[in-house]
């Protein structure tokens, strides 16, 4: 007989709708799932039991979604609930407001066990904070879950919650799919807001979903998308929810391809590229063109990148005193201080260097639909391979191999997803990426969906499940 947790998140939304269980009952079955199955994979920083108690039995929300646990990343301010921001220096910080997606999340009637686990101040591309045992994968405990969207991956994939919201300015959530074998969706930028404080002042972050399928991953990109009055910018309204996207006939698509790293000279797992070259096949087979091109970003707009990403690190360390530095992570101690070295002008000037990298890649891929590259170039590595507290700077090159096409989509604010279509011999799930224009999200979930008809993965779970 199946358990709750085998359902998926929009099946055990329609039992609640049905009365066959009852958002208290879901919120029970992983609750205690959690509290037994965390301290080996690192997915909660908190847990809010009480908290998710009396919402479950407030209930709330009348989409496909709602009543269904879920869980909040600890980037994510949530009023009442400590939110640490992976850091020791905020420990005790408890926001006296939410961000706006997480009232969305909450509006729509999810009910968040807690806060998931991230790295210091998201920076890093695995889970390995001061605050917290690292995130792993389910799939061998001993490997990472990937970063900055660790724990929420961990959590998914684990079976502690159907979905959760994750983010991601330079692959965050769709290298934790790949290391946990789940669909990992980047938005449009603009398509969810950065309310109220609009701290991600580069265009590079956005949240998204986590999910075991592309349908929970729509679902929750439903709840997540809008405008909220006083947006500076945003992705235009969809006439229609991205759910009923998946239903659609996405059409004979041309389709790009490369496997050549984009932002580093790194070597590629024969299972990465195995994964891409089965993607193709499967891609051609359901009546696509698929074409071989180069890689439309050229290698030096990766300074360009860098120095967005490291003011964005300098944002959270500039006035720090030297006592506070101290007990920063030295990675964050380091890229901080390289950000808060950027003069004014020079930002400025890196800005618009930026977009004018995005508008050429855009405009090189404008005579395809979709682009199909691997998600990583490596494995899910062992806990610890990346980072280097005694080389910083090797630590970051290390993480630029190990991830070396995601930030492009970052760069362009394009709409990309990783999906689990492929185990290496050992095992260990292997994502593969198909990135979109902005403002297609409706396309790529419409051929991600078609592509997991084709080979589905949902069968598929951890040792651990």
């Amino acid at each position: 007989m199946s358990e709750l947790h085998d359902l998926t998140a929009l099946e055990q939304g329609a039992a609640v709708k049905a009365g066959d269980t009852s958002s208290a009952e879901l919120v029970e079955h992983y609750l205690e799932r959690a509290e037994r199955l965390n301290g080996s994979l690192g997915a909660f920083v908190t847990l809010t039991p009480e908290r998710a108690r009396d919402q479950a039995r407030a209930g709330g929300g009348d989409g496909p979604l709602a009543g269904v646990p879920t869980a909040i990343k600890d980037l994510n301010a949530t009023a009442g609930v400590r939110t640490m921001f992976g850091s020791v220096l905020l420990a005790d910080n408890v926001p006296e407001v939410s961000d706006e997606v997480v009232l969305r999340i909450e509006a729509a009637g999810l009910v968040s066990l807690g806060k998931t686990n991230t790295p210091e101040f998201g920076s890093p591309c695995y889970t390995e904070s001061a605050v917290a045992p690292p995130a792993v994968t389910p799939w061998d405990p001993t490997r990472m879950a990937g970063g900055s969207s660790g724990g929420a991956a961990s959590a998914v994939a684990g079976g502690l919650v159907p979905v959760a919201q994750g983010s991601d300015g330079g692959g965050s959530i769709r290298i934790p799919a790949s290391c946990c074998g789940l669909v990992g969706l980047k938005p449009t930028r603009g398509r969810i807001s950065g309310a109220p404080l609009y701290g991600e002042i580069t265009g590079l972050a956005t949240a998204g979903p986590l999910a075991r399928t592309v349908r929970d991953a729509a679902a929750l990109l439903d709840v997540m998308a809008g405008r909220a009055v006083g947006d500076p910018f945003w992705a235009p309204a969809e006439q229609r929810s991205f759910l009923a996207a998946c239903e659609d006939d996405p059409g004979r698509l041309r389709v790009a391809r490369f496997s050549a790293p984009v932002i580093a000279d790194a070597e590629v797992d024969p299972e990465c590229v195995a994964a891409w070259e089965d993607a193709s096949r499967l891609l051609e087979s359901l009546g696509h063109e698929v074409v071989d091109i180069e890689p439309p970003m050229p290698r030096d707009a990766v300074p360009t990148f860098e120095t967005c990403w490291a003011v964005l690190t300098g944002l959270s360390t500039v006035g720090l005193d030297e006592e506070a530095r101290s007990r920063l992570q030295p990675l964050t101690r380091w890229l901080g201080e390289r950000g808060e070295r950027v003069s004014g002008p020079e930002f400025g000037l890196a800005l618009g260097e930026l977009r004018r990298i995005a508008a050429r890649t855009l405009t090189a891929l404008a005579s395809y639909d979709v682009v199909l590259t691997p998600t990583l170039a490596q494995l899910p590595l062992p806990v610890g391979a990346l980072r280097n507290d005694e080389d910083p700077a090797a630590d970051f090159e290390a993480q630029k191999r190990f991830t070396p096409w995601t930030s492009m989509w970052n760069v362009t604010g394009s709409t990309a997803v990783s999906l689990p279509l492929h185990q290496s011999a050992g095992g260990l799930p292997v994502g593969v990426m198909l990135a979109a224009a902005p403002g297609r999200e409706a396309l790529l979930l419409a051929l991600a969906a078609q592509v997991e008809a084709a080979d589905p993965w949902i069968g598929r779970v951890p040792p651990v499940w």
